[in-house]
């Protein structure tokens, strides 16, 4: 194949990872269904709550098992495994919903949507890092940009969705269904549709390939010396790039698990004051899902921009900056200075584009220090951070939740102390 036409496959092949983690990203919404199943089905918060931990907890080992797929299956085959699974768990999340069983809602949407989006999150990132040597950064911010931005269709659409599909009972007026199985029974067949179409299109370089006119910085570790993973995990580099990704994923994780009610909460002195019943409910559940859906932008936005941004300044200046902006917003929600509504708007899209700046610039960074060849497991199980943060962040949310803020500031602190004293590993021919 010419070099103009494996340039123009690569480029579709972005485009499919985006289609893909499109798809992906809507877990980030789950705010949106916490309070419709709570009320439904009397759940508690923290019980509810454990459906995201799963959900978190799983992605990230999934996406260690699926990198390591990656490099021996190649990426079709884990990407089409991935979004089967992730289709199949979101139908039966509906079906958890429709019989009021929370265990069957863990499962599905826990566990079995989870692997699904473990293997399929990191399938295109181990992809694109080999495609694109010469826009490392840019690619990958472009990738899990589309995975920040996929909340942002379901905070708009899914909120109408659930209440267009509600059902009450005439004579007791008791609520039946809050139409949340209806919503995830569409979605799951979108799902099952896109992602493994999208899956279709992936297919590693050719070997030895690089883009015409390309030359490989002298500080990145080229294909030929690449770490495999057992020579990357016996560093203390990986460990710290390990550390700084789990430490940015749960002061995000902790706000994006409860970003809805902390939303409706600030806009309840806003209410209009004639509204009584199912009309505040609905002004504070739009109110809710608005925050949702605009933070979510600037959580796709925010990837794209520092992982481009990192390609010009580097990948320790931007996470630096990130870690210790993140603490001082974090410790103003915390002393009360952000108390209204559209100020906390302001301040979550920030907060969820640092968010998502980590995500999209670590590939990258653990690229650039360890080398493309075996960049899907060393990448795959650098993603157990993600694991740790997501029991981490939402759960010292829930549980304390008048500290939690003071709490994510306090990693966020910890992680720009790590950035710091980061130094890239030695190459494996100097050691």
């Amino acid at each position: 194949m010419s070099n103009e036409n494996l340039e123009r496959k690569r480029w579709l092949i972005a485009i499919a990872a985006v289609v893909m983690q499109l798809c992906l990203g809507t877990v980030y919404a789950w705010s949106v269904f916490k309070k419709p199943l709570m009320a439904t089905h009397g759940w508690g918060e923290t019980q509810t709550q454990l459906t995201f931990m799963f959900l978190m907890g799983i992605i990230g080992c999934a996406a260690a098992f699926g990198g390591t797929l990656v490099d021996k299956k190649g990426p079709r085959f884990v990407a089409t495994i991935g979004g089967i699974l992730f289709g199949i768990g979101t139908l039966i999340a509906g079906y958890a919903d429709q019989i009021g069983n929370i265990y069957l809602l863990y499962l599905g949407f826990g566990v079995i949507a989870a692997l699904g989006n473990g293997f399929g999150y990191v399938t295109p990132i181990a992809t694109l890092i080999r495609w694109f040597p010469d826009k490392r950064g840019l690619v990958t911010g472009l990738a899990v940009m589309g995975f920040g931005a996929g909340a942002f269709f379901m905070g708009q659409i899914a909120p109408g969705m659930i209440a267009g599909f509600k059902v009450v009972d005439a004579a007791t007026g008791k609520i039946i269904s809050s139409g949340v199985a209806n919503t995830f029974y569409i979605w799951g067949i979108i799902f099952l549709i896109l992602i493994t179409g999208a899956a279709q299109f992936y297919k590693n370089p050719p070997k030895g390939w690089t883009p015409a006119g390309f030359t490989p910085a002298a500080s990145s570790v080229s294909a030929a010396n690449s770490f495999m993973f057992g020579e990357a995990v016996k560093t203390p580099q990986w460990w710290m790039l390990w550390a700084m990704l789990a430490l940015n994923v749960s002061a995000g994780l902790g706000l994006i698990s409860q970003l809805s009610p902390i939303s409706q909460e600030l806009y309840k002195p806003l209410v209009n004051p004639s509204f009584t019943g199912d009309q505040i409910v609905k002004a504070l559940a739009v109110a809710g899902g608005t925050v949702v859906a605009i933070s979510a932008i600037f959580n796709g936005l925010g990837r794209l921009f520092w992982a481009k941004i990192s390609d010009n300044i580097g990948r320790k200046a931007v996470f630096a900056t990130m870690f210790i902006t993140q603490s001082v917003l974090y410790l103003l929600v915390a002393l009360g200075f952000v108390n209204s509504y559209y100020l906390f708007l302001v301040v979550a899209c920030y907060l969820l584009a640092c968010y998502g700046g980590g995500f999209a610039t670590m590939p990258a960074y653990a690229a650039d220090s360890f080398g493309p060849g075996y960049i899907g497991k060393v990448y795959g199980f650098m993603l157990t951070a993600w694991s740790v943060a997501g029991i981490v962040g939402p759960l010292v949310f829930a549980q304390i939740p008048k500290q939690a803020l003071f709490v994510a500031a306090g990693l966020l602190i910890t992680g720009f102390v790590i950035t710091i004293l980061y130094k890239p590993p030695a190459p494996k021919s100097a050691r």
